[in-house]
């Protein structure tokens, strides 16, 4: 499935300010992959994301989706295509009511209303949060916020899913459920996280960021097991894989 391709080549991004933020990064995701964007603040995630879906174009080098690469003329396509969970839900909630917000991306695909109806309510149902349709998004919590800004992109049914940080602003029992609803997610799942627990158990594969370069590629448990490859990263090993001298021994993987 070609469309579900994300191919980023040589990619070059500075601010106008002139600091590099990515250098000469490349990687290629496939159809179905769940894939880990790690590293430590400044090491270029949220940067690289927002490239994926036409916030950000490539200043040198080339991002591909699908078939098409990212340019200007193509952006209608690839916003079809990728949907974008922001950091920060007040980055993407802005209409006054929340059904609005799950309408609006389906509303600007043409689809009919009985058609966007059944996708707002299928996403919000999806997130587990249905019951706030009629609420403003201001007087959400952080978590609520977070739910809508999830279904939001959910109602355009995007063929390839990214998100930055999706755990933030989540109380442990929302966060299991999040984690549980993108386990279901079937097609190619790009995540840019600090929760290094949620990324062993969603994604098999990791790309570690660091001075907006590559610094490792590969499975996501060979990667979260490095100590040095971490340490150098400014990274620490999750911590179900730490362990203590009381729970060591069912925390860690079986060999």
């Amino acid at each position: 499935m070609s469309h579900h391709l994300v191919e980023v080549k040589d990619l070059e991004y500075s601010y106008p300010d002139s600091t590099s933020v990515l250098r000469g990064v490349t990687f290629r995701i496939t159809h179905g992959e769940a894939v880990a964007i790690i590293g430590a603040n400044g090491a270029g995630k949220s940067t690289l994301l927002l490239q994926l879906n036409g916030c950000l174009l490539p200043q040198a080098g080339t991002v591909r989706i699908g078939d098409f690469p990212l340019t200007k003329d193509t952006l209608p396509y690839v916003r079809r295509t990728v949907g974008m969970v922001f950091q920060d839900p007040d980055d993407q909630l802005f209409m006054p009511i929340v059904r609005d917000d799950v309408a609006f991306g389906p509303l600007n695909l043409g689809l009919p209303a009985e058609e966007v109806e059944e996708r707002v309510r299928s996403a919000l149902a999806t997130v587990g949060a249905l019951h706030l349709q009629d609420r403003p998004p201001y007087r959400l919590s952080g978590g609520e916020k977070r739910a809508v800004a999830i279904a939001s992109v959910l109602s355009m049914s995007p063929n390839i899913l990214v998100m930055d940080e999706p755990s933030s602003y989540l109380d442990p029992q929302t966060r299991r459920h999040l984690i549980e609803l993108l386990k279901t997610f079937k097609h190619t799942l790009i995540i840019a996280t600090h929760d290094l627990d949620l990324v062993l158990e969603l994604c098999s594969r990791a790309i570690i960021l660091k001075d907006g370069r590559v610094a490792a590629d590969g499975p996501a448990l060979d990667i979260l097991q490095d100590g040095e490859l971490l340490e150098a990263s400014s990274l620490e090993k999750p911590l179900c894989l730490q362990g203590c001298p009381v729970c060591r021994g069912s925390a860690a993987p079986k060999s």
